[in-house]
């Protein structure tokens, strides 16, 4: 059961400030990387070099925006996917899922419009194509596995990095994920993981060729990573309380939900539901979870 105060718009304008910036960012390093008129293609002759240099750029803008004051305010989502895997959590409520979707659609979209405002010539070129992701030489349903299986990897390291020792590093596991991903798997499906990145660049460019699986399958990696995680966790500690997930902001006061209720095993293994809400400050915008 969930129950929700308010409705957290700082949460969703952040979510869309993010997703905006990676935007930007991802979209000035293609051009920077890929655009003749720069030389740097020139300069730099090897497409799996320079898409290693754009990979490590996107993988330190991830790891400044989860870390950043913001990021941490609304856990840096910046994906629908992830916020709707977090939904399957029970760690955020429905009303919570669809503003940080609807905004994270918005910035995504916002940033690529206001690019192509200022820079079309740029963004229109071959070589840049609004940084549009689409199946790579090996064809649709390769793209659609690899989206699968790159959104089921990172989310599940998310997972089991942030419920370790390692938690604090989280994010920085992250980023070396992304820039992994982009290097090696980019040819395959331009490597989205992300519904609303992928979107924003097909509404600015009129393209959506084989857009569907960009939808479907890191919705369906995340949601399978979330849910075998949760069972496995739960199968061992008997309870969901101490699940942490760095990413979701808990750990900086993040107040679009609080895990305060939830269940464990007693001593015979059977189930109970323990309320934690008399041991833990519990703000009056703090969402209600109980597992």
């Amino acid at each position: 059961m969930v129950a929700v105060n308010t409705i957290q718009w700082k949460s969703y304008l952040i979510e869309a400030w993010a997703l905006g910036m990676f935007m930007i960012s991802a979209t000035s390093f293609v051009i920077l990387f890929e655009h003749p008129a720069l030389h740097i293609n020139t300069l730099i002759p090897s497409a799996t070099t320079r898409r290693m240099c754009i990979g490590l750029a996107m993988g330190i803008t991830a790891i400044l925006l989860i870390y950043s004051k913001w990021g941490k305010q609304s856990g840096a989502h910046m994906n629908p996917a992830v916020t709707l895997a977090n939904y399957r959590l029970k760690r955020i409520s429905l009303v919570d899922t669809v503003g940080y979707i609807v905004f994270q659609i918005v910035g995504a979209s916002a940033a690529m419009f206001l690019l192509k405002y200022f820079f079309e010539d740029y963004l229109s070129h071959p070589s840049v194509n609004y940084i549009v992701t689409q199946p790579g030489k090996p064809g649709v349903a390769i793209a659609a596995i690899a989206e699968f299986l790159m959104s089921f990897v990172i989310f599940l390291m998310v997972m089991i990095v942030s419920n370790s020792r390692f938690a604090k590093y989280t994010g920085w596991i992250a980023g070396a994920i992304v820039f992994i991903f982009i290097s090696l798997e980019a040819p395959l499906s331009g490597m989205s993981i992300n519904p609303a990145r992928s979107l924003g660049s097909a509404i600015a460019a009129g393209s959506w060729s084989s857009f569907w699986l960009y939808i479907i399958s890191p919705i369906a990696g995340m949601q399978l990573s979330a849910f075998l995680f949760r069972n496995f966790y739960f199968s061992i500690f008997g309870q969901c309380k101490t699940m942490k997930f760095f990413m979701s902001g808990q750990q900086f006061g993040n107040e679009v939900y609080h895990v305060y209720s939830w269940s464990e095993k007693n001593e015979n293994g059977e189930t109970i539901k323990v309320y934690s809400s008399k041991k833990e400050s519990i703000t009056s915008k703090t969402v209600s979870i109980q597992h």
